[in-house]
């Protein structure tokens, strides 16, 4: 698999279309949840691709600082195609955006909008729950913070 991060204004118009077109296959039509993905964060984030044989099948949205939270960058929009689950694809798309997140912002606290039902699978990568339940479009979640090195 190739790693890719790209700040929006660098992506390729087929690069964007790629994104575009696996986050609604699997948060729209999959998830059959109608909801506005477009919501002016994309063009303040960094772009997590993977690419397997000229097929995007693993993607996440790094936001930075004040962009999702005010207290750290984020995580989001983490999302696997249907033909890459059950393959450690999502386990290693997340090693892979923690990493970056990393590298971009430092050992800071990571915080995300968890899908509750995935709770354990980031609690295996050291998220911790930090608030409440909540439903974002219909779907349950939960607020999820990954604690950083410096306070």
């Amino acid at each position: 698999m190739e790693w890719v991060l790209k700040k929006f204004e660098e992506l390729l118009p087929a690069e964007l279309y790629a994104i575009l077109q696996l986050r609604n296959e699997v948060f729209v039509v999959e998830q059959n949840c109608v909801f506005q993905d477009a919501d002016n964060k994309d063009a303040g984030s960094h772009h997590l691709m993977g690419w397997l044989d000229g097929r995007l099948i693993a993607y996440t949205r790094l936001l930075p600082p004040g962009l999702a939270y005010a207290c750290c960058p984020s995580i989001g929009r983490v999302v696997t195609a249907a033909s890459a689950r059950g393959t450690g694809t999502g386990k290693l798309l997340m090693e892979q955006s923690i990493a970056a997140t990393e590298k971009l912002y430092g050992p800071v606290a990571i915080r995300i909008g968890a899908q509750l039902y995935l709770r354990h699978f980031y609690a295996s990568l050291g998220f911790e729950p930090s608030g409440d339940t909540y439903l974002e479009d219909g779907i349950p979640h939960i607020e999820m913070t990954r604690p950083g090195l410096t306070k």
